[in-house]
């Protein structure tokens, strides 16, 4: 049974976790531990935490289960770091974007009968803006939790019944989970998530240099605009590490749409404009 949770960086991410998990009744201990006091503090004072640690390895070392919420190098550099000091009797996972390069370093470091279980996690939920001020319970009501776990770990039986039951609780905060292999996972989020925020941001870029000083827009602008352009709002902090851990699947994926807006942009006159608006509605489609 599990008492005791870590999660090191309370910001949207870390914070909804807290949040939901005692929401959905969790009675046990969760200490919080966040590169910048104030948010950790914001995160305490939301109710997301009970307490705040000094030390995140301490604090990993005395919780059952640590759930890392921190940008993807963060989360290799912790998961290098952990690895000599939890024990086979403890549950190490995370929330990261990408999952190849933190699925290798899990069974690198992790998922023997003589170490920590570690189980690479991906919630499909979150806002355009960070922050545990904006934390939310039911962040993660109906979204899809990925895991991209390696079916060839081999734990020892009390991190796998931790495993287990650290499925069970994300179910429990409203998630639906999924068991996805961890390449394919990020060739399938860099289209259904990676791809709309690239999209988002240079449009966003781009109006802001072509009228984002005229003073009628937010008359002209409207629905379409605020639709389109709410992911541009998303920070650079937020996107660095996928960018990086996740480059060609990115990279593909533009250009694919660049060759399609091109393909568009050509038949601006033709019947193939129709086609594209019947595919497009196909997609939308329930």
């Amino acid at each position: 049974m599990i008492s005791r949770i870590a999660i090191l960086g309370t910001g949207l991410l870390g914070a909804s976790v807290g949040l939901a998990l005692r929401d959905a009744g969790f009675e046990g201990a969760i200490v919080g531990w966040n590169r910048g006091a104030e948010g950790g503090e914001t995160a305490r004072k939301m109710g997301a935490i009970n307490s705040l640690a000094a030390d995140p390895i301490e604090a990993a070392l005395a919780s059952q289960v640590t759930v890392l919420a921190v940008p993807i190098y963060a989360t290799l550099d912790f998961m290098e770091k952990l690895a000599g000091v939890l024990g086979p009797e403890q549950l190490l996972t995370d929330v990261g974007s990408t999952k190849r390069l933190i699925t290798e370093a899990g069974m690198r470091h992790y998922n023997t009968p003589q170490r920590a279980a570690f189980l690479p996690g991906h919630p499909m939920a979150g806002k355009e803006r960070g922050g545990a001020e904006l934390g939310d319970a039911n962040l993660f009501r109906g979204a899809v939790w990925l895991f991209t776990d390696d079916p060839a770990a081999k734990r020892s039986p009390q991190s796998a019944a931790l495993v287990r039951q650290w499925r069970e609780w994300v179910v429990k905060l409203g998630s639906k989970t999924r068991d996805l292999d961890a390449v394919r996972h990020d060739e399938l989020v860099a289209w259904v998530s990676h791809l709309p925020q690239f999209t988002a941001t240079a449009l966003s870029a781009l109006l802001e240099e072509e009228v984002g000083d005229a003073p009628e827009l937010k008359d002209v602008g409207g629905r379409a605009l605020r639709e389109m352009t709410r992911l541009g709002a998303s920070p650079f902090s937020m996107w660095r590490d996928i960018a990086h851990t996740n480059t060609e699947s990115v990279e593909r994926a533009l250009l694919a749409l660049e060759q399609r807006l091109a393909y568009l942009r050509e038949n601006l006159r033709t019947q193939v404009l129709r086609d594209e608006f019947e595919q497009a509605n196909k997609f939308r489609k329930e």
